[in-house]
């Protein structure tokens, strides 16, 4: 079975040849490095096979550290990219970006309040080219936003689209079932797919992490395993006193309602194909 983690960050304390971005400093960065070596350290030692990297903010719009990693290390890592969401053409953009390697690109509201967003023309133009090109519009968002990002799934069937992070439901210690039914609607997209992760930041925030089970087994049954994927969230995952191990643990162990079939899918056959076809197909 490929194991693959659909979520984790890197970032390297060489500031000189991988620049952070205006209004970011060596401070901010915490752990002080999480490089890409030091990554493969933690999937090495969890048997992880494959990880889906997401661009840091600490970069900004250049995403130059996570895209020479992937060409450093050929099918091990796939890339989720950020670009400005502003800018004019940014579907020209998007294909270059892919064709450096990158597979999926990271959205958020910003600023914009939950009914705006997702209206602006530049929007709807990524996830246009998102569905000509088969590329993941992946959303950091709450479940204040599903609203906003339903609509756009009603107008753009065919955009693949993945929730990060369960839409952080529980990210205030407070699982509310309102959210989760919320989240659970919008499987009525075949097009959606969502991450399994952040567990350290959900909920009572303590491993095992068994007080989300209820959460999930609720996803489960919306989704099915072949629309859900396990993550970390690295580095976020492993500083004390979460464990990489932890969190890999609550699929393997911790989720009872889970086949041995269903634990592949969530561990790897999800992401393989939601992130690593397109890169490998070329298409």
């Amino acid at each position: 079975m490929v194991r693959i983690d659909a979520h984790s960050h890197i970032w390297t304390p060489d500031t000189i040849a991988y620049p952070l971005a205006a209004g970011w400093r060596k401070a901010n960065m915490e752990p002080a490095s999480f490089t890409a070596e030091e990554l493969l350290q933690h999937m090495q030692q969890s048997k992880v096979d494959k990880t889906v990297l997401i661009q840091m903010s600490f970069y900004g719009y250049d995403n130059s550290y996570m895209l020479d990693t992937i060409r450093k290390y050929p099918g091990k890592f796939a890339g989720v990219a950020v670009i400005d969401q502003d800018m004019n053409r940014v579907d020209v953009e998007m294909r270059k970006q892919k064709g450096l390697g990158v597979t999926g690109f990271r959205i958020f509201p910003k600023n914009q309040m939950e009914e705006s967003w997702l209206g602006s023309e530049v929007m709807h133009t990524m996830f246009d080219t998102a569905a000509a090109e088969k590329l993941n519009m992946c959303c950091l968002i709450d479940a204040a936003h599903l609203e906003a990002l339903d609509r756009m799934c009603r107008n753009f069937p065919q955009t693949p689209v993945v929730i990060d992070h369960m839409a952080r439901i529980g990210v205030d210690g407070t699982i509310r079932e309102s959210e989760v039914q919320q989240l659970c609607s919008m499987a009525r997209h075949p097009e959606v797919t969502v991450k399994v992760s952040a567990f350290y930041a959900l909920g009572k925030k303590t491993m095992p992490y068994h007080d989300l089970a209820p959460m999930i087994q609720q996803l489960y049954k919306a989704f099915g395993p072949e629309r859900l994927m396990w993550a970390t969230d690295c580095p976020f995952q492993v500083g004390a006193p979460h464990t990489y191990a932890a969190s890999l643990a609550l699929i393997e162990q911790g989720l009872t309602f889970l086949s041995p079939s269903d634990r592949e899918w969530l561990l790897g056959k999800t992401a393989e194909r939601v992130f690593f076809a397109t890169q490998k197909n070329g298409s």
